[in-house]
């Protein structure tokens, strides 16, 4: 696969669709598929899982633990941290609980979920003892805009942030303005959550568009394939779509090949305008 790469600190280079699994774990009926879904992504290439302690209460881990059985070293494992469980004890309790679910003794990336009330300061000092311990390889965060980074930025370590995980897709570009143009100016890669919109009717308005669908109709792909097409024509950006069939992973994976043309660009830029100011950050 000569598919898109995004690269992180000390060169590991990923596939910039990743495996997002936000919802999963809340119905044991679907836990087959769920796992199922997850291995097809591995066996196409897309390493990166994204999971968190607050996904059905931990059932989202516990679903990415059976799905990499006998193949942790084939993933590169994210997970997140509360709020409220970022900082001293509270953070080492949190991550070992999540390995615990996730059946492995280390994960690659561990992020802070969104902002709470521990300091940067103390989840920094949280984070690298965690790296100290061997339980996490690099730490990140998720849902900071551009003035919680700047303040990152200011606490010793914080440099060391590898990733900073926001909500991005077509109709919700307000990352544009200031926080993704710092991000690749830091080398620092983002990760969209939700890339396809959360399910819903701004999701079924972003299927339907028709300019969305005659660009899919003109590669021979569907409207979310565009979608996620256009989500990391950016450099630096992995999306994590969450996907709970096989099918849907073969068309994510599928997405790495699609390259929209400069007018196809336009035409999206006109029916989703990026922001001419600052928004407040999307979260969901």
């Amino acid at each position: 696969m000569t598919a898109k790469q995004v690269t992180f600190t000390n060169q590991v280079s990923l596939p910039a669709i990743g495996q997002g699994t936000w919802y999963m774990g809340e119905d044991p009926s679907r836990r087959r598929d769920e796992v199922s879904a997850l291995q097809a992504g591995l066996d196409l290439g897309l390493r990166l899982i994204d999971t968190a302690e607050m996904y059905a209460d931990g059932a989202a881990e516990e679903v990415v633990g059976e799905a990499l059985t006998g193949r942790r070293d084939s993933a590169f494992l994210v997970s997140k941290v509360y709020p409220w469980n970022a900082g001293g004890q509270k953070a080492i309790a949190a991550c070992e609980a999540s390995l615990r679910r996730l059946k492995t003794d280390y994960l690659d990336l561990y992020l802070l979920h969104w902002m709470g009330d521990f300091s940067f300061a103390e989840t920094v000092d949280a984070m690298e003892t965690l790296i100290a311990q061997g339980k996490i390889c690099r730490w990140g965060v998720s849902n900071l805009d551009y003035d919680d980074m700047q303040a990152l930025w200011q606490v010793p370590g914080g440099r060391e942030c590898a990733i900073n995980q926001v909500l991005y897709h077509l109709a919700s570009r307000g990352i544009e303005y200031d926080l993704l143009p710092w991000c690749q100016q830091q080398q620092m890669p983002v990760m969209a959550y939700s890339p396809l919109a959360q399910a819903g009717r701004l999701r079924g308005d972003l299927l339907s568009n028709s300019v969305v669908n005659d660009i899919a109709h003109a590669h021979n792909v569907s409207a979310a394939q565009i979608l996620l097409a256009w989500v990391i024509r950016q450099s630096g950006v992995i999306a994590i779509p969450k996907a709970a069939s096989v099918a849907h992973v073969e068309q994510n994976a599928a997405a790495l090949e699609i390259t929209l043309s400069v007018d196809e660009l336009k035409q999206l830029d006109k029916a989703y305008p990026a922001p001419k100011g600052k928004t407040a950050l999307d979260m969901a």
